[in-house]
Parts: structure tokens; sequence; C-alpha cells
């Protein structure tokens, strides 16, 4: 089989830009390791940028984002008895973000791919990406039983840190810059209303918690443990004990507690491989960048680098000139390395480090104090929140 870019994951990054070549007029082939009810259960973030949802509509995959999402004008700051609201409209000329999870992004992306796209393959596992600094990469991937190959002009791997994608890069051709951090989050999701109609970023001597929501009958709910934690050793009580005990403000209000249904644990690292090209191979998404999730980052950057690329490749069909696609990697880790930049700083701020000393909470204080009173860094808090520019914007 052969086609013009081959796609190395349905996630959200592989399945948009699937659409977007689609609306372009170029042929691709998606291939999946995992079934669809999979794809379409992953619980994963569900913060979508002003630009990530602005794209979604412009590919025409926005209506049941408009229709269920929740439109979000800001966030809460809680730390040392005090609560501060962030308003983003008017700190960014009107910009804000949407909470709209992002399983229902991959459904919607899916139902279209399937009913005027091209091929999507479930279980096709790839297995390598074969000539990669060739002007035909192949694609060797396991389908129904066989070995198959996949030929193409170009393949982008949306395949996540374990993929297939970045291990093509041969020994020397990359640098891998990685940190990690001595915590983790407790995730639960609860079947109950949202106690705040929007999130809550709460700063406490016990260590940070999040206040965040799936739908307007769900709550998602995070608080930072130490890495390693086993989420089974929580009980319901205890993690609605411990978030009414680090959110609680004057004024606020106990949490309204529900049934909780779900519970995991997220290490929280950050990475960035350079380059994110080598010959016709890209990569997109996770493979090339891991962000702590604290700061909504993570699916939004995935959405900037297949922006990038598709609009990379139009330039390349309608002028001739290679020049955006060359300098893929450049403007996507420029758009990467403040998002990590950011979602270190934000990441700093609010968690506890188990090490840190009685300066470090001053410290930590003093910066949030900052941005409650000076409208200079609650801006760059907000314009970075709501999503800086795509590259070629």
């Amino acid at each position: 089989m052969r086609t013009t870019v081959g796609i190395i994951g349905a996630g959200p990054a592989g399945l948009l830009l699937a659409r977007l070549l689609h609306l372009r007029g170029v042929d691709s082939v998606v291939l999946e390791a995992r079934d669809r009810a999979y794809c379409e259960q992953r619980q994963r973030a569900g913060i979508l940028e002003q630009g990530t949802a602005d794209v979604l509509r412009a590919a025409g995959a926005g209506a049941r984002m408009d229709r269920e999402g929740l439109p979000h004008n800001g966030i809460e700051l809680r730390f040392d008895g005090r609560r501060h609201r962030i308003d983003f409209p008017s700190l960014t000329g009107g910009r804000a973000v949407t909470v709209y999870p992002q399983t229902e992004v991959v459904k919607d992306l899916i139902a279209l791919r399937l009913a005027e796209g091209g091929p999507l393959f479930f279980e096709a596992e790839a297995l390598a990406v074969e000539d990669a600094e060739s002007p035909s990469p192949r694609v060797r991937y396991r389908h129904e039983g066989g070995e198959r190959q996949l030929e193409c002009d170009y393949v982008v791997a949306c395949d996540g840190s374990w993929g297939v994608g970045r291990s093509a890069f041969p020994a020397g051709t990359a640098r891998v810059f990685e940190r990690g951090y001595p915590y983790a989050w407790l995730g639960v999701l609860a079947e109950t209303p949202p106690s705040s109609a929007e999130l809550v970023y709460a700063r406490h001597e016990r260590g940070f918690a999040l206040l965040s929501m799936r739908s307007l009958e769900l709550s998602r709910l995070y608080l930072q443990v130490p890495a390693g934690t086993d989420a089974a050793r929580w009980s319901d009580e205890a993690v609605w004990d411990e978030l009414d005990h680090r959110t609680g403000t004057p004024g606020a209000g106990r949490l309204e507690r529900g049934p909780i249904t779900s519970r995991s644990v997220t290490a929280m690292r950050s990475l960035v491989h350079e380059p994110m090209r080598y010959g016709n191979l890209f990569l997109a998404g996770d493979a090339a960048h891991i962000v702590p999730p604290t700061g909504a980052k993570g699916l939004n950057l995935a959405v900037g680098d297949v922006v990038a690329f598709a609009r990379g490749l139009a330039h390349e069909r309608r002028t001739g000139s290679s020049r955006h696609l060359d300098a893929y990697s450049e403007l996507c880790l420029r758009r990467v390395w403040q998002a990590e930049r950011f979602s270190y700083s934000l990441t700093t701020v609010l968690h506890r480090d188990p090490e840190g000393t009685e300066f470090d909470d001053r410290l930590q204080l003093a910066r949030l104090d900052r941005i409650a009173t000076a409208r200079s860094a609650a801006t760059h808090l907000a314009e970075n929140y709501t999503g800086l520019p795509f590259p070629l914007d």
C-alpha cells in the first residue's frame, strides 16, 4: 500500500493531522495499534486552548465541542488562605479555553475520518520506520495476523514516547532533554457536579490540589502525592477529606461529594526530543515532547505540531518551496520550549517539594502574590494558559 503521508497513531494528533490533510486534498493512512473502543475510552486531558478550539472548528470537527464543551473565561488560584481569579478575556484581548475531554475529541475525529476521510486501520501495530532519510520511507506494521508495509512520501509519528517513531532516529542524530519530579498526581473521576464553575488551582502546605471537571455532572479532581503512590490505598473518604483540606479557603465552601468511579496516579516529568525531524520522518505530540499536566499543554502542543506540518506541506504543494517543512523542527521547538517553561513554572510554584525549605515556601508565596497583585504577571499567565500562537500563524 502507498500513500503520501503515513500517520502512526490515532490519538488526537494523528487524527487531526489526517483531517487537515484530507481538507487540503492530501491522502494519508492512519495506523493505530489499539482497537477503536480503547481509543474512544482512553481518558486524557480536557482543556483546549483558544487556538486548538479554533482549529477544530475550522476542520469541521467542532460542532459537538461547541454544543457540549464548557467555555471557561478564567481560573482561580488559592494559596495562603486567599482566593484570586485570573480573568482570561480581559488580560488577553478576548481569549479563553474550553473544557472538552480529549476522549470526545478523538470520537469526533474518528467519526469524521470513517465518514469522509481515508483509511484508518485499528489493531495495526507499527513495528518500524525504515529508510526515513530516503524520499520513500516505509512503515512496517502488523495487521490481521500478517506483516505489511506502508510506503509514503512522509511519515508522521504521533505514537507517544514509547513508539517506533522516536526509536527510528539513528544513534547520534538526536538529544533528549528530560526532568523528573519527586511527586505525582492522584487523579479521580467523581459522579458529582463540579464544586466550582472554573478550575481551581490550590497551593497548600500539604501539597497541590486541582478542582477540575469533565462535564456539568462529572468532576475531575487531583491531589499531589509522592511519586510511586498506589492509588488503591486512597479510600473515597480520604480523597474527599484531603481535597477539602487543601482547597478550603474562607468563602469557598465545602466540596460537593459523590461516588468516585476511577482513580489513577500520573507521574510528573518534562521531556523534549531534539530535533523533531529526521529525513522524511516527523515527530508530533508525545513522541517529541512531554510536559507535566499542570499547565494543560500536552494535547495543545500536539495540535500545534500537526498544524505546522499540514501548513508546511500545503505550502510546498502550492509554491514548490519546502522551506516551511524544512523549518518544522525549529518552528515547533520554539513553541514547545515556551510551553515547557510555563508548565515547569506553574508546577514548581504550586507543588510542595518534599525536600524544600521554608525559604522555598516563601518564594512560592511571593511568586503567587505577584500574580495576584501585578497585572503584568497575571497577563503572562493568562496568555500562556490560553495558548501561544501556532507555528506559521
